[in-house]
Formats: structure tokens, C-alpha cells, sequence
């Protein structure tokens, strides 16, 4: 395998596949439709749901766009998610975070129908995950997943080491690769002696959220490292969660900052939706 996992690359091959089925369901009159509610001004957010309705439109993907002020009232947002939730032509919905304070995120993402929850926050859909029959996955996480898939790593009797517990990746990634038959370790920036529990993993998946927190001399020399973070650093520099140059010296294969995971995260957004409007299609 190549030592320098292209994210990018992965990704706009998914994206050709999902494409290409979202053209055969439009032949078919059922366009697949993404919801994505914006709430407020924040900066970040913008370029994000800005990135989705670009990579919506390039997949022929229906966009259904809501940006509303930052005055909107919860009631107001759960009154448009109760729309969309009836919507027939709406197979996901996306509500982009962070809300504003006086929104209570998980009464949200609750009122989300579990049939049309693609980001799989949906306290069922988790619940799905955990019991081994998921039906949306969270995407970044099942980014990860493919491209491990992608990369040729089988996952099976491997030591896993996850650093991160978050909901929305370490937590879900880890039951992925559970699912996978791995044996996994979760730990977190508390964790004693992290050096010595990264230095155990075949695969060492990286979410904690710190600039460079996991040292190269941590990773065991032929390890597969999986860097979910994105850190920035000056004005400018972009790094992960891992020292990118000494950490590639030991690993087999490692992702880089940008264009490792990055690229996967709205690629499985996609995926998501276009496998929504198929079970839409089957009467599911």
C-alpha cells in the first residue's frame, strides 16, 4: 500500500459511484434530497454548508437550502423540521452545528426522523450502531471505515487504539471497528500513560483534538495512523492530532493534514442520502 493514504482520491472515487446511483434513481423520478439548515452567522459553518450544496449539486443531489437568523426561535426550528420530516422528496436532513445558545442541539437532533437523520446523531440510530445493525452511521467515522476498507487494512484480531471519546467520532469509530472484530482501546488526553497505550495499536486512530498531542516515537514501527484532527496553528499551518513527518518514519501507512479524513466527511454525507432515497424508492 502506498504509505500516504489520499483521502481525496478515495473520496472522488465514492463520489463517482454515489453519483452515478443518484443519476439512476432521478431516471427513476425519485431525485435524492438533502435538507441543510443553517442557523446564524458563524463563519465556519457557512464554508461548510457552502462545501455541501457544491458537492450536492456535483453529485445531482437536490439541495433543499434553509439559512434563518440567529434570532430563530427553537419552537421555529422545530416547526420547519416537522416539514421536513413530511417532506417526500427530502431523504436527509442536516442541521449544521454549532446552534445558537438559546437551541437546545439534542431537542434538535431528536426532532430529526430517524429515516432521514444522515448525519447519524439520532440517539436511535446510535442505538442501532451499538447493537451491530446500524442504519446511518455517522460520517466521519464510517469515513474512516472506507478508508481503511479502501486501503486494504483488515481489521480483523488487530489492536485498535482510539484516542478520543466524542459522540461523533471516537465513541462510533470504535464500535465500528468492534464490528470489524478488532480489539479496541479507548482513550483520551486524562488517559496514563497515553504513549504506552498508542504504542500497543495496529491501528492507531487519532480524534483527540490537540495540535500534534500524539508524539512519532508513540507509534509502533508498521502501524496503519488515522488522523481525524484538523488543528490550526499560526495564521496558516493546518496539523492533525499526530506529529505527521516523525510519525510517517514508523507507520506503514498514515493520513495527512489536510486531505487524509477531511475529504471523507462529506463524501459519507452523500452516501447517506443517496442510501436513503434507495430504501425511498424500495417503499422502506
Amino acid at each position: 500500500m502506498d504509505k500516504i493514504i489520499d483521502g481525496k482520491l478515495i473520496a472522488e472515487r465514492m463520489r463517482e459511484t454515489i453519483a452515478a446511483d443518484a443519476a439512476a434513481l432521478t431516471a427513476r423520478g425519485m431525485t435524492p434530497g438533502l435538507a441543510v439548515v443553517l442557523v446564524g452567522e458563524d463563519p465556519a459553518s457557512r464554508v461548510y454548508v457552502s462545501m455541501k450544496e457544491k458537492a450536492c449539486a456535483k453529485a445531482g443531489i437536490f439541495s433543499d437550502e434553509h439559512k434563518l437568523s440567529e434570532q430563530t426561535s427553537e419552537t421555529e426550528l422545530l416547526r420547519l423540521i416537522d416539514d421536513l420530516n413530511k417532506d417526500t422528496r427530502i431523504d436527509g436532513i442536516l442541521v449544521q452545528l454549532p446552534l445558537p445558545g438559546h437551541i437546545d442541539e439534542s431537542k434538535v437532533l431528536e426532532a430529526i426522523s430517524p429515516k432521514k437523520d444522515v448525519d447519524g446523531f439520532h440517539p436511535y440510530n446510535v442505538g442501532r450502531l451499538v447493537t451491530g445493525n446500524p442504519l446511518f452511521q455517522p460520517c466521519t467515522p464510517y469515513g474512516i471505515m472506507k478508508m481503511l476498507e479502501q486501503t486494504g487494512v483488515d481489521l480483523r484480531g488487530k489492536e485498535v487504539v482510539v484516542v478520543g471519546r466524542s459522540n461523533i467520532v471516537g465513541k462510533p469509530v470504535a464500535l465500528m471497528c468492534l464490528a470489524e472484530h478488532a480489539t479496541v482501546t479507548i482513550c483520551h488526553s486524562r488517559t496514563k500513560d497515553l504513549a504506552a497505550q498508542v504504542r500497543r495499536g495496529d491501528v492507531v486512530i487519532a480524534a483527540v483534538g490537540r495540535p500534534e498531542m500524539i508524539k512519532g516515537d508513540w507509534i509502533k514501527p508498521g502501524a496503519v495512523v488515522i488522523d481525524v484532527g484538523v488543528n490550526r496553528v499560526g495564521e496558516k499551518k493546518l496539523v492533525g492530532d499526530v506529529e505527521f513527518e516523525a510519525a510517517k518514519e514508523r507507520a506503514s501507512a498514515i493520513t495527512p493534514v489536510p486531505g487524509g479524513v477531511g475529504p471523507m466527511t462529506i463524501t459519507m454525507l452523500l452516501y447517506n442520502t443517496v442510501e436513503s432515497a434507495k430504501r425511498r424508492a424500495a417503499g422502506k
